[in-house]
């Protein structure tokens, strides 16, 4: 986690188990990619930040992210609602050679517009592109297909790898400028420590790139960001 005392932005990850929630988010806050037996499953949530610089109307903006990784058994389902409450912004996740996990993204998507209705914006992230990029055979969710599912649900479509870093910074950039523009649901800015809290229920602290779908852009116009570590 870095430094910074405001959260401008909840962002939360859902998905299914091991589909690579764990990793994007090591990739986005400390730009690596750990093997072997490093990644375990996650239990209840994992909670970071870090700041996003965006240049917009000729003016520099700093949006700081504070992103939940929530666990993807089924088994803590209900402990996934209580982080992603009051969340801006959610990356749903699933892994691009695994058909089921698109199926669970289908879950989560409804789940955001039961509970949080319209106030979060959905970012559909296709994690593992490289396992499709060195071995296409394995590919089970094709590029068209989430395209088609972001589109209903009104969310962008992305394929990420946490490995090669590939279209991870574009996936977070594209959070923060939709921010800075409106296009996700902003909350006053918050403590990290009010952050902390609101993720988790109150309790324990204080209060167009390869693989990026952007037919449901609602404008071509954006700024310019960069991540800062």
């Amino acid at each position: 986690m870095t430094g910074n005392t405001r959260v401008d932005l909840k962002v939360v990850l859902l998905g299914k188990e091991y589909v690579g929630k764990t990793a994007l988010v090591e990739r986005f806050l400390h730009d690596r990619f750990l093997t072997g037996s490093a990644y375990q499953s996650t239990i209840g949530a994992a909670y970071g930040s870090r700041a996003v610089r965006c240049r917009d109307s000729g003016r520099d903006r700093e949006v700081v992210l504070g992103v939940w990784d929530t666990a993807g058994s089924e088994r803590y389902e209900s402990m996934a609602r209580i982080y992603y409450r009051g969340s801006g912004a959610a990356i749903v996740c699933y892994e691009v050679t695994d058909a089921g996990s698109l199926e669970r993204a289908r879950f989560w998507t409804k789940e955001l517009r039961k509970y949080e209705e319209d106030r979060c914006r959905i970012y559909l992230c296709g994690c593992k592109r490289d396992l499709v990029t060195a071995d296409p055979p394995l590919r089970q969710v094709g590029e068209a297909e989430a395209a088609e599912f972001a589109k209903s649900v009104g969310a962008l479509s992305i394929e990420t790898s946490s490995k090669t870093g590939e279209n991870v910074d574009i996936l977070f950039r594209r959070v923060a400028e939709d921010f800075i523009k409106g296009g996700a649901g902003a909350n006053n800015q918050l403590s990290q420590q009010q952050a902390f809290a609101l993720g988790s229920g109150g309790q324990g602290a204080p209060s167009s790139a390869a693989g990026v779908s952007t037919a449901n852009d609602p404008g071509s116009s954006r700024g310019r960001c960069y991540c800062l570590g």
